[in-house]
């Protein structure tokens, strides 16, 4: 097991809070008012080999809670846990890179000048990222509980950043960093309105919060691109592939 594997699974479960729940050799993040897959699902003990009964009382603890069975977890860390929950009939969602980029190694990429790139900390900055992102992602309209997520990500030390059209004063993108775990944190939710995108925002708003994690004490921040063509938009501002995450549900 690489020690970036058990670094990632200890960020994962310091993500889950103090309202972790834990089902034998699992440690289950829970959302009690967003069933969206994102906001739940498991992460194995590092090395562990659970048994088919620790699998059917992980699947019932998600059943319980009105949530889908599922885990998003680094293979590698625990190659045991794969062919257990298979054998349970969970299906592959799918094999992600894992990609770090150090802050100093962050390049800039070039962006549409008209939007003006910041990191945001009010209220009012707090519901802009939470619209674009829920618009992007085709999520229901943002609510007062999206906005309390991401004021707990800043509440953990993690940054929000949002990019504005100078021209219409209209929030177009935005992202997040969460707070570090012994440095590691990940970028996620990086989200462009149709009408941005195919401007290099994504990747702006990456190199952004890379570099300003390092004041946050994300020496290493980490991502999980959706497909390869954001991979290659990361890429482009300095991230490069160290491992694989899986996601895995029981459908």
């Amino acid at each position: 097991m690489s020690v970036f594997a058990a670094a990632v699974h200890a960020y994962q479960r310091s993500v889950a809070g103090p309202r972790a729940h834990r089902s034998g050799p699992f440690v289950i993040r829970f959302d009690e008012h967003d069933a969206a897959l994102p906001f739940n699902y498991a992460v194995p003990d590092d090395g562990t080999d659970p048994t088919a009964d620790e699998v059917a009382a992980l699947v019932e603890t998600f059943r319980d809670r009105g949530r889908t069975p599922r885990l998003e977890y680094v293979p590698q860390a625990a190659p045991g846990v794969e062919p257990a929950l298979l054998a349970a009939g969970f299906a592959v969602e799918g094999r992600f890179p894992l990609l770090v980029c150090p802050p100093e190694t962050a390049v800039d990429a070039p962006a549409d000048a008209s939007v003006r790139l910041a990191t945001v900390t009010s209220d009012a900055g707090l519901w802009s990222a939470a619209r674009v992102m829920n618009a992007a992602f085709e999520a229901p309209e943002a609510t007062e509980h999206d906005v309390a997520r991401l004021r707990g990500v800043l509440d953990k030390g993690g940054l929000v950043a949002v990019g504005t059209d100078t021209t219409t004063g209209q929030a177009v993108a935005a992202g997040q960093l969460g707070g570090p775990h012994e440095g590691v944190a990940e970028v996620a939710g990086i989200a462009v309105l149709p009408s941005h995108r195919r401007r290099g925002l994504a990747g702006a708003l990456t190199a952004l919060l890379t570099r300003a994690g390092a004041a946050q004490g994300v020496g290493t921040p980490f991502l999980t691109p959706a497909d390869d063509h954001a991979a290659r938009v990361y890429a482009r501002v300095g991230y490069r592939k160290v491992g694989e995450a899986l996601f895995i549900s029981l459908p």
